[in-house]
């Protein structure tokens, strides 16, 4: 199994733009610009920017849904059925507030963790076992700031914290090509190990 669909969460809007909610757009829009350089277009079918790309000679699916987080569900399902990819088969980029800024890592399955995207796939794929890659934000409380979850995630990340986010969207895009060819593992040991 490999992936064939990687989707970016965040919400839509310049006023969203770059907000630290929004990573996981951020990390779909470098893949777009990568290679083939790729344009994310409209698609009304899915109600997301959609674009079909080339990673390790293997044809993928991007895909930024156009509703706000929390119903990033009727994208990622419509697409799935659509195309028929299953739950293995995705890949879902988003940002993670219990690691810090400069942090990238890969899992399958799981929780949630409160991730109101998180949340939503899940219910419209009826499981949760698909993988996620998860680009460290921080968590307010860790940061020492004195702000709200809600609040922290829909500003955009202090100047010292910027580059971390960027390095570690860095170190997460170089194993891409590992997860499109099925090699789990191995993209995982060299994400979890980068800096």
């Amino acid at each position: 199994m490999s992936i064939r669909l990687i989707v970016g969460l965040g919400n839509p809007g310049p006023e969203y733009e770059q907000t630290r909610h929004n990573a996981g757009f951020w990390l779909v829009d470098q893949l777009a610009h990568r290679g083939s350089n790729v344009g994310l277009q409209r698609d009304k079918n899915f109600n997301a920017l959609v674009a079909k790309t080339r990673i390790a000679n293997e044809d993928v699916w991007l895909l930024q849904p156009q509703t706000f987080m929390n119903r990033s569900g009727l994208s990622v399902g419509a697409i799935c059925r659509f195309y028929k990819i299953t739950p293995d088969q995705l890949l879902v980029v988003h940002d993670e507030l219990d690691m810090l800024p400069g942090v990238a890592k890969l899992k399958k399955g799981g929780s949630s963790g409160g991730h109101n995207g998180l949340k939503d796939i899940t219910a419209a794929l009826g499981t949760q076992d698909y993988w996620r890659l998860r680009i460290g934000i921080g968590h307010p409380r860790t940061l020492n700031l004195n702000q709200g979850v809600a609040d922290f995630v829909l500003h955009r990340p202090r100047k010292e914290e910027q580059p971390l986010i960027d390095e570690s969207i860095a170190y997460a895009l170089d194993v891409i090509p590992k997860l499109v060819q099925g090699e789990f593992a191995e993209a995982m040991t060299q994400l979890h190990t980068a800096k």
